[in-house]
């Protein structure tokens, strides 16, 4: 048992529920045995009692949208648009193996620990002919950090010579897809409500894959009973090869295929016009928010307020770190803030809305508000302890406040269904220098292959 006391909780429940003084108490089964206002009371047996003097209680963040392998490809395209991003980098992912994979993901999960991350998805969708059990590879990261792990096998079966964007040589054959998907769901895939590893289905977007695959994507998921991701309304060149190609706007083309639904939640969501915040809305598809990654590739100002506002579950993502080099989750809250304000305004996100995004928000799109997202009892005790007693907090007396708008804060405690991953801003079960060594070799060995 852990109980954490004299700290700040922000619950993030449906009421908003805070604690300027409070306590958060953590079962031996992994899960929130209370939490409230003052101190927790005496228990009886081993119990571990943390002070959170000077600190404040929230949910573990969820990363909802991520491409892990990217950290070995830092730095590169710098001035690029998406699509010129693209083809400069598709030509070096496509030389990724099991080794260079495993070493991103793990310095890319650890990162992210250290920033208040407790749950992460990854979109994976480079699979080299001869390049091993990528996707394997970073699932044994996510066991090394410790993380709780959302993998999407992703695919791509449009190649240039039919007119998509990355190159043939990085794309697979349609039943090759669609056979080594159902195979990772069958291999990997647990449902329970404690899971540490869940699977979805995510062909990569609409100017990679075709129609024929992204149907059959969804009529696999929805047998397997597992969630459906992809890259959508991202850019305004998508936008401009979907009404080429297609005849209609990204989420008219996607509805078309069977891609909208409350087990669907898409990547980035920038270009919406008024129609298609209402029909996510309507149906209940998620929207992963990048806002740092759309800055970096000038991909405009998603419409998160509105999206709000028509009942669309938004969560906070990284995106890959080829594309947002910080990769820090934290650091999103105060990003996703500041971009709905220079889109809407002072009023447009408050501090506690985007806490909201990045907890509750992500959950549901992941699928997992249930039993995370918020600290209530009975919910499985992801949590972090921010420490914000420090030079750059001091004198932000609102605690949520100071943890979106003040610089990131270093985590005192995060964890994992009640096992610490991080303690004392230091990750418990990796060496941070040695995953730094171990990318720095996957980096070098990709770049000069």
């Amino acid at each position: 048992m852990i109980v954490i006391e004299n700290a700040a909780v922000a619950t993030v429940d449906a009421a908003g529920t805070e604690f300027a003084d409070g306590h958060v108490v953590v079962g031996d089964d992994g899960r929130i045995v209370t939490v409230g206002s003052g101190h927790a009371g005496r228990f009886h047996g081993s119990v571990r009692v943390v002070d959170g003097t000077g600190c404040l209680v929230t949910p573990g963040l969820v990363n909802t949208h991520h491409h892990l392998y990217q950290w070995a490809t830092r730095g590169l395209a710098q001035d690029e648009t998406l699509f010129g991003w693209l083809t400069t980098l598709y030509p070096i992912w496509g030389r990724l193996d099991a080794e260079t994979v495993g070493a991103a993901a793990a310095a890319g999960l650890g990162w992210l620990a250290l920033s208040g991350c407790t749950t992460s998805m990854d979109h994976h969708y480079v699979f080299p002919h001869d390049g091993g059990d990528v996707f394997a590879a970073e699932i044994e990261a996510a066991r090394r950090i410790g993380l709780r792990f959302h993998p999407t096998r992703g695919s791509m079966d449009l190649g240039e010579s039919q007119g998509g964007l990355p190159p043939d040589h990085v794309v697979e054959e349609t039943e090759a897809a669609l056979a080594a998907t159902e195979a990772a769901v069958d291999r990997w895939h647990d449902p329970s409500p404690e899971s540490m590893l869940r699977i979805g289905v995510a062909p990569c977007s609409p100017f990679s894959v075709t129609s024929r695959l992204m149907r059959e994507a969804a009529d696999l998921a929805r047998r397997k009973g597992v969630r459906l991701h992809t890259h959508l309304a991202e850019t305004a060149d998508e936008e401009d090869f979907c009404r080429e190609r297609f005849g209609c706007t990204p989420v008219e083309y996607a509805e078309s295929l069977g891609w909208l639904g409350a087990d669907v939640w898409l990547a980035h969501g920038v270009h919406l016009d008024d129609a298609a915040v209402a029909r996510l809305g309507a149906t209940g598809t998620g929207v992963a928010h990048c806002p740092s990654s759309n800055a970096r590739l000038g991909a405009g100002l998603a419409r998160v307020r509105d999206l709000l506002d028509a009942g669309v579950p938004v969560g906070l993502g990284v995106d890959g770190s080829a594309s947002q080099e910080a990769a820090h989750l934290g650091e999103e809250l105060r990003q996703a803030l500041y971009v709905a304000r220079l889109r809407g305004g002072p009023a447009a996100l408050t501090a506690r809305e985007s806490l909201r995004m990045g907890t509750i928000g992500g959950a549901r799109c992941l699928g997992r508000q249930d039993d995370l997202g918020s600290l209530e009892a009975g919910k499985l005790a992801d949590l972090v302890l921010w420490r914000l007693d420090g030079l750059g907090h001091e004198g932000i007396d609102d605690k949520v406040a100071a943890l979106v708008l003040g610089p990131p804060a270093p985590v005192e405690l995060a964890l994992v269904g009640g096992r610490p991953v991080v303690e004392r801003g230091e990750l418990v079960h990796a060496d941070a220098e040695a995953l730094a060594r171990g990318a720095r070799r996957a980096h070098r060995r990709l770049l000069r292959t």
